[in-house]
């Protein structure tokens, strides 16, 4: 691992940190809505436990799991160290990751935006539904 990566791990797990412990954080999303937003993710993802998409990791049980842990899934070096280095998909990572997702972990695959900040609580309020502790919720 080189020094810059090292320095973008680094800011990643402080990042995370820092939000976890933000007493003032409080995420409210809608589920309902977040499944209409979803919608804009579903080229790439799936929510089903189990279903793969060519495209990108299946987000079953995402909220509250290490990044870059899908067994089937080929996920970027970046983000493969990014969670070896401790990122973990909980509220306050998934709301910067969802913003700017290159901006939260350079070299990464996604691409998409959600530049609204209620349109990412809604799509995390939706993902939680979804084994949003890190278990396969049926």
């Amino acid at each position: 691992m080189n020094i810059r990566t090292s320095l973008v791990l680094a800011s990643i797990v402080m990042t995370g940190a820092f939000a976890t412990s933000h007493a003032g954080f409080a995420a409210e999303g809608d589920a309902a809505k977040g499944e209409n937003v979803f919608k804009r993710c579903v080229a790439c993802h799936s929510l089903e436990p189990g279903k793969k998409k060519p495209t990108g990791p299946n987000l079953h049980g995402v909220v509250g799991r290490q990044a870059g842990a899908d067994p089937d899934y080929r996920y970027s070096p970046a983000m493969r160290e990014a969670g070896e280095g401790g990122l973990i998909w909980n509220d306050e990572n998934l709301l910067a990751y969802l913003e700017d997702p290159r901006g939260f972990v350079p070299r990464s695959k996604m691409i998409l935006k959600l530049p609204r900040e209620q349109d990412r609580l809604d799509v995390i309020a939706h993902m939680k539904e979804h084994g949003g502790d890190g278990s396969a919720a049926e």
